[in-house]
């Protein structure tokens, strides 16, 4: 499936909030349905990204990788995952030529069911599928291996700098804890131990840290919940925040304290976290981009006022992919975006 996405453009920076000023020359991607988790190649040629679009024949999320566009090309892609079941979290290896993503297609060819929210007062609720496993594909669609067998959830990938270790959340021990494979040998290490969802995590540029989100249930009651919605396949992602730690899970420490939900972190090509966040507005809505400085202040760094997430820096450093509201006439259309970085 090759898809090409309108080129045309509003005019100069018109896509751009005038208090963002850390961006320049903002670009639309895609025009219409639902786009998201959008990240760079290594080689910063490529954007792999998950996609929802039902007018296409896409009912649930498939993986698309499609090449970075000079200016005044469209963004042309095409998918990489099978097609079937439901995707999650892609991701590029160190070589460019191959993504890891998750996917219940081994469970069934159809998309999973959403979540029955009705029990817990319809509340915004994560599911987490027992049928995702991790996939390795090239770019043609081809699935190299399958990297993941155990029974439960096995989901969110992402590769380490050189390529070598693969961190994950899995629910093979009873609970969404982080995992790091070792992609010569395969073993697999637990690296957090904490009762809450532990997910999203991403290393650093050096490779000897990590960054993830995290919901960390403490009174009687939240921990019950916690569980409660764990057996039923699902996590309410209402309270987290971001956690650091050392690559092999060591001196890990909390790094936000914002309250409501914290979450889609990872690094800047310099070491600093960027993630996303609803903290300043009281009813949960909307979710902006912040960067934290060295004394751990967040600074808001975008202004949509429905959704702005999954900032990626390219690897040069001197552009920023993210999914936004912005620009959707209206819709509930979640689409990605290229910018220029200023510091």
């Amino acid at each position: 499936m090759l898809i090409l996405s309108a080129a045309a453009q509003l005019g100069p920076d018109t896509l751009r909030y005038p208090e963002e000023r850390h961006f320049r020359n903002v670009r639309q991607l895609t025009f219409g349905a639902d786009n998201a988790e959008d990240y760079w190649s290594p080689d910063g040629k490529h954007i792999v990204f998950q996609r929802t679009a039902p007018a296409d024949g896409v009912a649930c999320d498939q993986i698309f990788v499609g090449g970075v566009p000079a200016p005044g090309e469209a963004f042309t892609y095409q998918m990489v995952s099978t097609g079937k079941g439901r995707t999650t979290c892609g991701f590029f290896m160190k070589n460019s030529e191959q993504v890891v993503y998750a996917s219940t297609h081994g469970g069934a060819d159809s998309c999973p069911p959403p979540p029955d929210r009705s029990k817990y007062g319809n509340r915004y609720i994560w599911p987490v599928y027992a049928s995702y496993d991790i996939y390795l594909a090239g770019l043609d669609g081809r699935i190299v291996k399958q990297l993941t067998e155990t029974p439960g959830y096995d989901a969110e990938a992402t590769i380490s700098p050189d390529g070598r270790k693969m961190i994950f959340t899995s629910m093979r021990d009873g609970d969404l804890d982080l995992y790091v494979m070792d992609l010569r040998t395969f073993k697999t290490k637990r690296v957090t131990h904490t009762l809450g969802y532990d997910g999203g995590a991403w290393f650093s540029p050096d490779g000897k840290r990590i960054v993830w989100r995290a919901s960390r249930p403490k009174t009687e009651a939240e921990i019950k919940e916690y569980q409660e919605l764990l057996r039923d396949g699902m996590v309410a992602p209402t309270r987290m925040e971001v956690f650091v730690a050392d690559a092999d899970g060591g001196n890990a420490r909390q790094v936000t304290e914002l309250g409501q939900a914290n979450w889609a972190p990872n690094f800047t090509p310099d070491g600093r976290i960027i993630f996303c966040s609803n903290h300043e507005y009281p009813r949960g809505f909307p979710f902006n981009m912040y960067l934290l400085d060295a004394a751990g202040k967040p600074e808001k760094i975008s202004r949509d006022k429905g959704f702005d997430a999954f900032p990626m820096f390219s690897p040069d450093g001197k552009r920023i992919l993210f999914s936004s509201n912005r620009n959707n006439g209206g819709t509930r259309a979640t689409n990605l975006f290229l910018a220029d970085w200023v510091e």
